[in-house]
């Protein structure tokens, strides 16, 4: 124990020069005032006075924590709050007893502050951060000044049928010029039940309400957004990617980054926040310290390492894919996306449907739920489960057995089907024809086509580029695609719709320079080549 304070046994008429000028010792000290019998004021270590009241009920000794000294508690304040404790001490109450109730009642919004300072002091930033935006948005706006121990389920049923109602729907400038948009909405709706069901559960646990109302209320059914791409799209995507890559109108590091998407299943944060650090080059593999469910070993394959090792590091700066000006990490991925997927007439596909991609091919051909759920980081083998209907092929195989067997019995026409063994080579004969006539488009690698620009193509077809711009206004001629603010046409697109129309096709010219026949060649028209205007 510390030194002992020497004012602590001292009674004096307390003023604030003494109570300002008592000295703070290594443990907690009481000067008591001489007017007022119970008064006093305690000086912890730390330098802060609090005043309080002591008295007896019962035969135990209680304190009665008065408030700070300074505002709005001053020495004269303090006092008379002490004599109106006293008085209902005289009157046969106990004070710290019946406050002691009343902190069991609080409010609503204590409960949400409490929780959110203590209930969630071992989660994630992000958890934290969603949980929050439930409570200031819809929880405390609605019930903040209910008495939580007076919350009952049709209560919580009501915040439900609000929220999903808008009746908290709002904006709100949180800066400058940032604008926060609340909408509600029935997903609002369950998300922010299910976190004033976590917060019910924490006063539960702290015995400041003895049930959860929150447990089980029926909330909306939920839409599960999964969205797998096949093969053609994702050779639509492939070719978007080259296209966007070879016109240079995206950041490589943009590109870079949906392409590790794809061939990994990571999450996007996983992918944007990497640093060069993590990679393990020859266990090829990033070792990421932590992620939505703690630290996870993400395995490259042969593809995903090739664009890994051919990204361009910048000097000082430690993440794998760095941001604009290569300061920090690549932030703004939605943005690009957009562009890709409208080039590649994918609109409803999230950049979260490329992880569920990646699962689902994985399924389809033949890895089990266990392994893939590894590969995504999975936390619980439920989470799997939802790509479990693609892992069909033993189903399939006994329904058609049963089929057959019915089909004999009933005289029924039976269907030449060929056996199990040759079934499957058929298939990976034609997986393995496919992914050679995308030549790599799945992964975005250059595809064997030429592009062209809007000169080009005009020149190509002997018309003017006013000519194709009006064609695309009218909705008629060549096909086209749109990367980023370049329209492009693909020479091989080109030449099918000169072949369906009959438009002739222009030779090039022999004076011309030699243009490479390589892979994703764009074409620019000559008086590009010659230091000409800008495209159309």
């Amino acid at each position: 124990m510390g030194a002992e304070n020497p004012v602590a046994r001292a009674r004096v008429n307390l003023t604030r020069r003494i109570v300002e000028g008592a000295p703070a010792g290594d443990a907690a000290a009481f000067v008591w005032d001489a007017a007022v019998r119970g008064f006093g004021v305690r000086i912890w270590p730390s330098g802060q006075r609090i005043y309080l009241v002591q008295y007896r009920v019962g035969g135990r000794t209680r304190r009665y924590r008065i408030g700070p000294h300074g505002a709005p508690w001053t020495v004269e304040s303090a006092r008379d709050q002490a004599r109106v404790v006293l008085g209902r001490v005289a009157a046969g109450e106990d004070p710290q007893a019946d406050r002691a109730c009343d902190r069991r009642a609080i409010t609503v919004a204590r409960l949400c502050d409490l929780y959110l300072a203590e209930g969630l002091a071992t989660r994630k930033p992000t958890s934290i951060a969603s949980a929050r935006s439930d409570i200031e948005n819809h929880i405390k706006p609605l019930l903040g000044a209910r008495r939580a121990s007076d919350i009952a389920r049709q209560d919580v049923e009501r915040l439900l049928l609000d929220v999903s109602a808008g009746r908290t729907a709002r904006r709100r400038r949180t800066c400058a010029r940032g604008l926060s948009r609340v909408r509600g909405g029935r997903g609002a709706a369950n998300s922010a039940v299910r976190t004033f069901s976590a917060v019910l559960g924490f006063a539960v646990g702290r015995q400041l309400r003895p049930d959860n109302p929150a447990w089980r209320v029926r909330r909306f059914p939920e839409r599960k957004l999964e969205r797998f791409l096949s093969p053609q799209e994702l050779g639509r995507l492939g070719e978007a990617l080259a296209a966007a890559e070879a016109l240079g109108v995206e950041s490589p590091y943009a590109l870079a980054a949906i392409r590790l998407l794809i061939l990994t299943g990571c999450r996007k944060n996983e992918i944007l926040t990497a640093r060069r650090a993590w990679l393990d080059a020859y266990h090829r593999c990033l070792r990421l310290p932590d992620s939505k469910t703690g630290a996870k070993v993400v395995y490259l394959g042969a593809a995903a390492m090739k664009i890994v090792q051919d990204l361009v590091e910048v000097p000082g700066n430690p993440y794998l894919l760095p941001g604009r000006g290569g300061e920090g990490p690549l932030i703004n991925l939605q943005t690009p996306w957009n562009r890709i997927r409208k080039a590649a007439g994918l609109q409803d596909v999230r950049i979260h449907d490329l992880r569920h991609s990646f699962a689902s091919l994985g399924v389809a051909n033949g890895d089990s739920l266990y392994v893939v759920g590894a590969l995504l980081g999975h936390r619980s083998a439920k989470t799997t489960q939802r790509y479990a209907h693609l892992a069909d092929h033993p189903v399939k195989a006994a329904a058609d057995r049963i089929a057959q067997e019915i089909a004999l019995l009933i005289g029924a026409e039976m269907a030449d089907l060929p056996e199990p063994a040759e079934r499957a080579a058929q298939q990976a004969q034609a997986r393995e024809a496919e992914a050679s006539a995308r030549a790599g488009s799945v992964i975005g690698e250059v595809r064997r086509a030429r592009w062209l620009d809007t000169p080009a193509a005009a020149a190509k077809l002997g018309n003017t580029v006013g000519t194709l711009q009006t064609w695309r206004w009218m909705g008629v001629g060549p096909a086209f695609r749109k990367i980023g603010r370049r329209v492009v046409y693909a020479a091989e697109e080109l030449k099918a719709w000169a072949r369906r129309t009959g438009a002739p096709l222009a030779r090039p010219a022999p004076v011309a320079p030699a243009i490479p026949e390589g892979p994703n060649v764009v074409l620019l028209g000559r008086h590009r080549r010659a230091g000409g205007g800008a495209s159309a």
